[in-house]
C-alpha cells in the first residue's frame, strides 16, 4: 500500500523545525517576531519605538566594526579558524575539518571580481520559505517530489519581504544556499524562489556535517575565509560549528505580516563592508543584550 502525505515522515525529504520547538531558540538580530506593525520585546510588551530604538543601535554599531553544487580543489588555505573550530575538533577529533588542506571544498573559486565579497550563507526552510504536504490556498509554488515510487505535491509558501531581501543582498554578497533538506526538494524549490540566480551555489543535505544526530553546516567546508563568511538560519543547530558567524532569525510558518527580512536588510547592507565579521557581529549582539 502507498503512503499518503500524512504517513510520510517529512524529515526525511525537509528539515524543518515545529512551532513548538522553535519557543526556544535563540533570540534573532531583529530581536522580535514583527507582527501586524507591532513587536514583541523580552519583556513581553508591544511597542513600535523599541524595535525602532533597537534596529538604528544595530546599525550604528555595523558602522563601527548562482551555480549547482561543486566541488573544486583549490589553493585555499584557511589562516585564521574561529573557536569554534578547535572546540569542534577538541570534542570530536576524528571529524575531518578541511583546516589547513587542499581537499576539496564545497564551493567554486572567487570569481576575480568577487574576491573582496563576503559569502553569505542563507538557509531555506523556515528563514526563506515554508512547506507542507497538504494543501494551502497560499502557496506561492507547488513542488512535485518522487518518494518511495510515488509523487507527492510539496505546497511551498515564501515569507514576506523575501524578494526584496534577496534582491538586495544579492548585490552585495556571494550567496550561498545552504540547506540541510535534500537536494530533489530544495533544488526545484530554489529554482521557482530564485529566478535570476541570486545564489551563486546550492548546498544540500549531503553537504553538511552529520554530527550527535544533527545535520551541521560546517563552514569551514565551503573553502572561505571563515572570518568573511556569514550564515543566516532559523536553526542554531546548522551552526553549531561557527556561532560566531550566525545571524539568528525567527523560524517563519505563516504570519503573513511579518517583517523580519526587511527589517535585516540595512544590517547587510553595512556588514556587507566589514573586514572581519566575526567582531562586527559580536558588536551587533552585544548592542542588542544592552538594549
Amino acid at each position: 500500500m502507498s503512503k499518503t502525505s500524512k504517513d510520510l515522515d517529512f524529515s526525511s525529504i525537509i528539515t524543518q523545525v515545529s512551532k513548538d520547538d522553535d519557543k526556544n531558540r535563540s533570540m534573532p538580530l531583529s530581536t522580535t517576531v514583527v507582527t501586524s506593525g507591532t513587536s514583541q520585546t523580552t519583556n513581553g510588551t508591544k511597542t513600535r519605538s523599541t524595535r525602532k530604538q533597537r534596529i538604528a543601535s544595530l546599525l550604528l554599531c555595523c558602522l563601527g566594526g548562482s551555480c549547482r553544487r561543486r566541488q573544486t580543489k583549490t589553493a585555499y588555505s584557511s589562516t585564521t579558524n574561529t573557536p569554534a573550530d578547535h572546540e569542534r575538533v577538541a570534542l570530536n577529533p576524528e571529524i575531518n575539518t578541511h583546516l589547513e588542506s587542499n581537499e576539496k571544498f564545497l564551493l567554486p573559486i572567487l570569481r576575480d571580481n568577487e574576491q573582496t565579497k563576503i559569502c553569505l550563507v542563507i538557509d531555506l526552510d523556515e528563514t526563506l520559505v515554508h512547506s507542507v504536504f497538504r494543501p494551502v490556498s497560499n502557496a506561492d509554488f507547488v513542488v512535485p517530489v518522487e518518494i518511495d515510487g510515488q509523487v507527492h505535491q510539496i505546497y511551498v509558501t515564501k515569507r514576506p519581504h523575501v524578494d526584496e531581501f534577496l534582491r538586495r543582498v544579492g548585490e552585495l554578497y556571494e550567496c550561498v544556499l545552504f540547506t540541510a533538506s535534500l537536494s530533489k526538494y530544495a533544488d526545484p524549490v530554489a529554482d521557482l524562489l530564485d529566478p535570476n540566480h541570486i545564489f551563486r551555489s546550492r548546498l544540500f543535505r549531503d553537504s553538511c556535517t552529520y554530527y550527535n544526530g544533527n545535520y551541521i553546516k560546517d563552514l569551514s567546508r565551503l573553502g572561505r575565509n571563515t572570518r568573511k563568511v556569514i550564515i543566516i538560519d532559523n536553526s542554531p543547530l546548522s551552526y553549531l560549528f561557527h556561532q560566531d558567524n550566525a545571524v539568528p532569525v525567527h523560524s517563519w510558518f505563516d504570519d503573513m505580516h511579518d517583517t523580519e527580512l526587511l527589517t535585516l536588510i540595512p544590517i547587510f547592507e553595512r556588514l556587507a563592508s566589514v573586514d572581519d565579521v566575526i567582531p562586527a557581529l559580536q558588536d551587533i549582539h552585544q548592542q542588542r543584550a544592552v538594549v
